[in-house]
């Protein structure tokens, strides 16, 4: 009974969902540059990753986007039991988690180029809900970094002015690069919004992390010490 009083299941479970916002960038940005680095004709610096749903393996890419979202669910519930954490932060990154694990059965339409021969042609109903998912999920990331500023600054981090101004990258770089999406500019800045939101995602997860309060009772007056 006294090893259970000195040790906080309930922070554990919290710490061990954060992890998740950490491993969710890295594992679905490797395995997608591997799938489009082994798909003939694809190519990173013209081509959506999301393209790669329409490919003879789509269902890895399927695969790909169904577990990266639900560890970014995960981790969303990771923030909502962090100590002070606003709530409409996690509220918002468990919209991303979902519109990702939603958009694998949505796949994007045909680009000009790629799959080879398809051509491109008139938006369908699964493509406008691929591009509504992604709309949803990535400016609500925005908003959720930005929001997320506040809680930097009360905790006096200076990583406030580092997560609202992740959040307006997001936001423009999301946006500008749907509006150029058939120009190689405007992939390139689909990838900026990717890619400061899986870190904007590891960052604020481990910031939580370290907010959690540790699991062994007996340490806690060590880290606020430290």
């Amino acid at each position: 009974m006294s090893g259970a009083a000195e040790f906080d299941r309930g922070a554990a479970v919290t710490r061990s969902l954060l992890g998740w916002g950490v491993v969710a960038g890295p594992f679905y940005l490797g395995l997608g540059v591997v799938l489009a680095l082994t798909r003939p004709d694809f190519s990173l610096t013209r081509d959506a990753l999301s393209l790669l749903l329409l490919s003879e393996l789509g269902w890895l890419h399927a695969l790909n986007l169904v577990l990266s979202g639900l560890m970014s669910v995960a981790a969303a519930v990771g923030l909502a039991r962090t100590p002070r954490m606003p709530r409409a932060v996690a509220v918002l990154v468990g919209l991303y988690g979902t519109c990702l694990v939603l958009s694998a059965a949505f796949p994007p339409d045909p680009s000009e180029h790629y799959p080879p021969g398809a051509g491109g042609g008139e938006l369908t109903a699964a493509g406008m809900g691929h591009l509504a998912l992604g709309a949803v999920g990535f400016l609500g990331m925005a908003a959720a970094a930005v929001v997320a500023g506040g809680w930097f600054a009360r905790g006096g981090s200076g990583a406030a002015a580092w997560s609202r101004l992740a959040g307006v990258v997001i936001a423009v770089a999301f946006v500008a690069g749907a509006a150029l999406a058939a120009r190689p500019a405007g992939v390139g800045l689909i990838w900026l919004a990717v890619l400061v939101t899986w870190a904007w995602l590891a960052a604020v997860s481990v910031a939580a992390y370290r907010a959690v309060p540790h699991p062994d009772i007996a340490r806690r007056g060590g880290e606020r010490g430290s």
